[in-house]
């Protein structure tokens, strides 16, 4: 039997590299954890995950077909487990930031029901910031 346990790493097609590079580092405070600019590899660390860039014009992203867009999504969403949670806290780094971001609402996930905020990136992927189980404050 197979046990997942978290996420690994999530991929997401990109059409402006620096720019998707910026938001994920200095917003959502990834760090870089490699580049294989030869094939069009670009690897965030986030917590205990990897999120993977893959700019649509390189060697990877080429094989991939067209480029995201609203019209053709790579994913639905993908979330990030986030702690500590202070809903304020977060919604002020991103305003601060120049991103909008949803309201607070309990949704369930790994660790069960409890407080998480959607935002987007720069190219329309939505990202959910979660927090732990419990009730919404």
């Amino acid at each position: 039997m197979i046990q997942i346990r978290e996420i690994d790493h999530i991929v997401l097609r990109v059409v402006d590299l620096p720019r998707m590079l910026r938001f994920y580092t200095a917003v959502l405070g990834c760090t870089l954890e490699r580049r294989q600019d030869e094939i069009g590899l670009v690897q965030l660390r986030a917590g205990r995950s990897l999120l993977d860039l893959v700019p649509v014009d390189g060697p990877l992203g080429r094989a991939g077909g067209a480029a995201p867009g609203r019209q053709g999504r790579n994913v639905d969403h993908f979330c990030f487990r986030v702690e500590p949670f202070d809903a304020g806290a977060i919604h002020r780094h991103l305003a601060a930031a120049g991103v909008t971001a949803g309201p607070v609402a309990s949704r369930y996930g790994a660790e069960g029901e409890g407080p998480s905020i959607y935002l987007e990136d720069p190219e329309g992927n939505t990202v959910e910031l979660k927090g732990p189980a419990g009730p919404v404050v």
